[in-house]
């Protein structure tokens, strides 16, 4: 009906008028239809060879606290009680932590105990069928005061033993430098900047890399400078939600920020790779994107269809293309800017995906855009725990664009749901639909190189604080951090033992289960 009332108004304009629009609603793209591709087609659907299988974590989410910001906003959250939860799931309250303080203080600082309990957790995904562990080395646990020019021996001696195990359980390690968290004291004021954005800030970051390299360097042949920077911008300096809490006027005010971390991550992406040539040895390099399926909330209204692919265009693709140009530019602003050594620095695209996002635009503020997490029309969107959008197809999407755009190894080093329940009917259908889909890729002819699930345990969801379970594995935090695998453990490690998604699998698994998100309980 309103797509009619559209037509009927067009019509009144003169055709110079009209034909741009009409042009308008043809080409840009409007909401994708089915949820997965090729919905008929029943498999088996087998992943390539060498394809590695793995989980990931980080370090902030599951060791044990360390002296970083995160740290500090975690501390600060608990001791003056700002712990207000959103009654919408997934939204969250700037300068909150949902309902931290209702964790006892020995979960507030253990998070999911990996300090204590990495080697059950390894062992337990090596028998889940994984070949591949992606984890990151803290900045503030090797350099946990400032001043500092060699790293804590203890932190190198933890992550020694992590390298060792897994090394004993004959596992791939990808190693992440930057996944939110920086030292705290990177964080003191120093001629009115602060953190990355501090003049000094690249040269403690290259003392933290090469102390990095000189101790596990030839150890992972797999490296991801930064994890999701689109999302650490638009959290820590526009939504205050992440530190440093920030509210700037808008993408201009942090387009510097973004810059900085791209100076970063060829920094890191040169230093890794000349340590690999002194060692006649080989690495890939890269940095991973948050992504979404960018979609119009409304398919009929010109602006929400030119909104969406812009959307995508500045929070997904900016970063990455500033790795093909030298230049970083960012979308719908006339920020530009040379990055010294970052064109050509990359090895590999990365992609975390999460699902849908809805694109609205008002006309009366263009400029801010309003992103909806689903759709409560739609009868037959499937969400999460966290109210996101499950929609398989939209990582095809993703990954076709990438390997049209850059035409270099794809690697999903993150995608996962929030599904608190043991018997977690949402991920596993997570797992099978998604890994159906690369595994359609791949036959397709798109360079994809592996998979990791996030996560392998349950941990601490950044501002959602405890309330969100992304673990194969369930952490019972009432009960001395025990785990239970919960039943798409089994999934995956039947998709690890039959190289990929098999008929049966898929008719078990393949259908979008009819359940309500799980609500997890919070301790007394």
């Amino acid at each position: 009906m309103q797509r009619r009332r559209l037509i009927a108004l067009m019509l009144t304009f003169d055709v110079v008028v009209l034909l741009p629009v009409v042009l308008l609603l043809v080409f840009t793209p409007g909401r994708g239809d089915g949820r997965v591709s090729d919905p008929k087609a029943d498999g088996p659907f087998p992943l390539p060879p060498g394809f590695e299988l793995g989980t990931a974590i980080a370090a902030q989410q599951v060791e044990h606290q360390q002296p970083s910001d995160w740290t500090v906003f975690e501390r600060d959250a608990a001791a003056n009680n700002r712990a207000e939860h959103s009654p919408v799931p997934g939204v969250a309250t700037p300068g909150h932590i949902a309902k931290i303080t209702a964790w006892p203080e020995e979960v507030r600082l253990k998070k999911s105990n990996f300090d204590e309990l990495y080697v059950e957790d390894l062992k337990l995904a090596r028998q889940g069928g994984h070949t591949a562990f992606r984890f990151s080395v803290d900045w503030a646990r090797l350099f946990p005061n400032p001043g500092m020019t060699e790293p804590d021996p203890a932190a190198v001696a933890f992550y020694t033993g992590v390298f060792d195990t897994l090394d004993e359980l004959g596992m791939t390690a990808s190693v992440t430098l930057f996944h939110f968290s920086t030292p705290a004291w990177l964080w003191e004021e120093k001629d009115g900047k602060r953190g990355f954005e501090r003049d000094d800030a690249i040269a403690h970051w290259t003392t933290y890399v090469r102390a990095v390299i000189q101790h596990f360097g030839p150890r992972a042949k797999h490296w991801c400078t930064l994890n999701e920077p689109m999302v650490y911008l638009y959290n820590g300096y526009l939504e205050g939600i992440f530190p440093p809490l920030e509210r700037r006027a808008g993408p201009p005010a942090v387009a510097p920020v973004a810059a900085r971390l791209l100076e970063a991550h060829a920094v890191a992406y040169h230093l890794l790779h000349d340590d690999a040539t002194s060692r006649d040895a080989t690495v890939e390099v890269g940095f991973t994107q948050h992504t979404r399926a960018f979609e119009p909330w409304r398919g009929w209204f010109p602006l929400d269809r030119i909104g969406a692919p812009m959307v995508a265009e500045a929070f997904i693709w900016d970063m990455l293309d500033a790795v093909q140009t030298g230049t970083f530019a960012l979308t719908g602003t006339d920020f530009s800017q040379d990055i010294p050594n970052l064109k050509g620095a990359q090895d590999y695209v990365g992609i975390n995906y999460y699902g849908r996002y809805y694109v609205e635009i008002s006309p009366s503020n263009i400029g801010a855009p309003i992103i909806h997490a689903n759709d409560p029309s739609d009868p037959n969107e499937l969400v999460n725990d966290l109210n996101w959008a499950l929609y398989p197809r939209g990582l095809s999407d993703i990954v076709n664009e990438a390997w049209s755009r850059y035409n270099a190894p794809i690697y999903i080093l993150e995608n996962g749901v929030a599904d608190a329940a043991l018997d977690d009917t949402i991920r596993q259908y997570a797992l099978v639909s998604h890994l159906r889909e690369l595994s359609m890729l791949s036959s397709a002819g798109v360079d994809v190189r592996g998979y990791y699930h996030w996560s392998l345990v349950d941990n601490f969801e950044w501002a959602e604080g405890f309330e969100a379970r992304f673990g194969l594995v369930q952490v019972d935090f009432a009960d001395g951090f025990r785990r239970v695998p919960r039943e798409s453990f089994a999934v995956y490690r039947q998709i690890a033992a039959e190289g990929g998604v098999s008929e049966a699998l898929w008719a078990a698994e393949g259908r979008p289960p009819k359940r309500a998100p799980t609500v997890v309980a919070t301790p007394e």
